[in-house]
């Protein structure tokens, strides 16, 4: 499974690349306004710092203005990924943009149909929102487990799925069991991935032993 950032901070976004374990970054309009700074200022800087994929979500709703901005977008560096919203102007932005060698991201998927129709349309990434259908009383990764079905049926089907809108550790965990090729994962939660209290207490321990030892390694 692919490891993206959720985030438009740049401190957070190399702290996290330091790690050697993200893939990619995405960015939605939210994102940049908490960043509050102009957005193709940060998406330049993500850019630089991450060589993966990079979502930059258009804010036009027609669908030529989802052109308009993709098409600019696209030409900030050769690792951005045009993010549409999964309507029918987006669906539409979709096939063009993508027949035009342009990879896109179709955000706000709710349901198995719509994923289905994103693959249709030449998406490169589908994002099912799991905690947003948590939130409504569905079951979130019902529809990651859903669409892997569908799309393993249709070996054409080039779309990855990326699992969003995570609220915790164990979302990443599921998604992975069902078969996302990606999550998007917020700082908090991407931390909280290595975090374990048994580990914290297992180094604490044999720290404390090895220091009773009076030995060093590799140091005069």
């Amino acid at each position: 499974m692919k490891f993206f950032v959720d985030t438009a901070d740049i401190t957070e976004l190399r702290s996290l690349v330091e790690t050697g374990l993200v893939d990619g970054v995405t960015t939605n309009p939210t994102l940049i306004a908490h960043a509050r700074r102009q957005f193709e200022e940060v998406l330049t800087e993500i850019c630089a710092i991450v060589s993966g994929p990079v979502s930059a979500e258009v804010t036009a709703i027609d669908l030529e203005g989802m052109l308009a901005e993709g098409r600019h977008l696209a030409k900030i560096s050769s690792n951005v990924v045009i993010k549409v919203p999964l309507t029918v102007e987006g669906l539409k932005a979709c096939h063009i943009l993508a027949q035009e060698g342009t990879p896109v991201n179709v955000t706000l998927c709710f349901s198995a149909a719509q994923a289905l129709l994103a693959a249709k349309a030449g998406a490169a990434y589908i994002s099912p929102f799991i905690g947003r259908l948590d939130d409504v009383g569905e079951l979130g990764m019902t529809l990651i487990h859903q669409i892997v079905e569908i799309y393993d049926n249709y070996p054409d089907f080039k779309t990855e799925i990326l699992a969003a809108s995570i609220r915790s550790p164990l979302h990443v965990v599921e998604a992975a069991q069902a078969g996302a090729d990606v999550a998007t994962i917020p700082p908090k939660i991407f931390r909280q991935l290595y975090n374990h209290p048994l580990t914290d207490k297992g180094v604490a321990s044999f720290l404390s032993d090895w220091q009773k030892t009076g030995q060093t390694i590799g140091r005069d």
